[in-house]
């Protein structure tokens, strides 16, 4: 008898545990990539490039909106020379948030450098939604 309740307890106990491990969706599921523009230095709203000034020695990420228009701006920090630049690697839509993704460059092999502090970053604007940016 005691073995019997024994072997019971662990069939239990590993039904316990199976049903802990039930799949639900994921909320960062994609629900659609988003069309946004990547904006020209001299374009972005003068409060943002004031914010985008003020944090460029380190590396920053900001959102702003205006007009119903999302900016949305990652910078990283100084480079000490020329030649980085930011590329946009996703920008998409999920149940509950916005993701962006984007990474910092180097210099092109080859590419003549100078040795000049620079702030590489890329602001991003599209249509406004009611969403947390989260920086990938």
């Amino acid at each position: 008898m005691g073995r019997w309740i024994h072997r019971l307890s662990g069939v239990l106990l590993v039904c316990i545990l199976l049903a802990g491990c039930v799949t639900r969706p994921q909320k960062t599921e994609k629900l659609r990539d988003l069309e946004f523009m990547v904006m020209n230095k001299e374009e972005i709203p003068e409060e943002l490039k004031e914010a985008i000034t003020a944090n460029q020695d380190q590396p920053f990420r900001l959102t702003y909106t205006d007009q119903g228009k999302l900016y949305i701006a990652e910078g990283y920090g100084a480079q000490l020379k020329t030649g980085y630049s930011v590329e946009v690697n996703g920008l998409y839509e999920t149940e509950n948030a916005i993701y962006f993704h984007s990474s910092l460059l180097g210099p092109e092999k080859g590419e003549e450098t100078k040795e000049i502090t620079t702030f590489p970053y890329v602001v991003v604007v599209l249509d406004e939604i009611d969403k947390t940016v989260v920086f990938d």
